[in-house]
């Protein structure tokens, strides 16, 4: 892989790949995705990125009820442990509603056992977005805890929309930030809170690049970020799909660069569900992109409006 293949995340003193496998749609969950994933094909492709150039897979503790972190473990088991320098990243998450400080020191307790770790690295409150923000403070200044005491190693915050993040970061503590389907060739939503977070030395995780599949498959899909995308977004994904194809490239490819080749970006997570997808992923990485094609893609962004947070003053 090339010299930048290796980055620093943030001042968190860990070193990761560009590319991180994201391990949600292993966790056999077809009425999320629109396909199954047995645990052996989860298994066999979990060993299939131990031995790959990716150093670190994310996961969560309510991906498939437990089911991703369960299948991660058994593949670590059966490798006989992580590789050397290989990163498991996960994420606290509510239960039945219950997103007490209780309630993560259960939520870490389950990954560890489930993973086999006994050491976590990296640990994200997972979409706090979807609670009341004045009830949250209890599972933040827990997690914060959970560090202090060395029950975790670093602190991450992941979740959608990057207004309630920002709320979340004003509380500081935080070192780690992942935002999903808000940086892609259609949206730019994050761009604010992504500058935010390099300058005050957080590291920015970039996941669900393609929008949930449109970017990947844009002869299959019709929805971006898990809704139907307007006709703007659709002509421009069908416009950007014309122009790869033209210089003999695929749109899946640009996609993944458009987030891998920005220096703001430490890690781009990559659902994979097939091992076959990790050669395509590394291939992706080492195509040549004309500076036309880019400065094209770059001139059919939609505008503001159409973004996720089209409302939302971002650059």
């Amino acid at each position: 892989m090339n010299k930048d293949w290796l980055r620093p995340l943030g001042s968190t003193g860990l070193t990761v790949s560009a590319v991180c496998a994201g391990g949600s749609g292993i966790a056999g969950m077809p009425a999320v995705f629109g396909y199954d994933v047995t645990r052996q094909e989860a298994v066999d492709l979990v060993l299939r990125v131990f031995d790959s150039p990716l150093t670190w897979i994310d996961t969560s503790n309510g991906y498939g009820d437990g089911e991703s972190e369960l299948r991660i473990g058994q593949a670590i088991k059966e490798y006989g442990g992580l590789p050397e320098g290989f990163l498991v990243a996960t994420k606290v998450d509510a239960r039945d509603g219950d997103y007490s400080g209780a309630r993560v020191r259960a939520s870490v307790a389950e990954s560890k056992e489930r993973l086999g770790l006994d050491e976590l690295p990296l640990v994200h409150l997972h979409d706090p977005e979807a609670h009341d923000f004045d009830t949250m403070r209890d599972a933040v200044d827990t997690l914060m805890q959970l560090r202090a005491d060395g029950e975790i190693g670093h602190v991450g915050l992941a979740g959608g929309d990057t207004r309630e993040l920002a709320r979340y970061l004003d509380l500081g503590g935080f070192e780690v930030l992942l935002v999903h389907n808000r940086w892609s060739l259609v949206d730019h939503s994050a761009g604010d809170i992504f500058r935010r977070a390099v300058a005050d030395g957080l590291g920015v995780i970039n996941a669900a690049i393609y929008g949930g599949g449109i970017l990947a498959n844009p002869q299959g899909s019709t929805k971006y970020a898990y809704r139907e995308a307007q006709p703007a977004v659709l002509e421009a994904v069908a416009e950007m799909d014309k122009a790869c194809r033209e210089y003999g490239t695929d749109l899946a490819t640009a996609a993944l660069r458009h987030s891998t080749d920005n220096p703001d970006i430490a890690g781009t997570v990559v659902g994979i569900s097939k091992p076959a997808r990790v050669d395509a992923l590394l291939t992706a990485l080492e195509t040549d992109l004309p500076g036309e094609l880019l400065n094209r893609l770059g001139n059919l962004l939609p505008e503001q409006q159409y973004w996720v947070e089209g409302t939302k003053e971002t650059s």
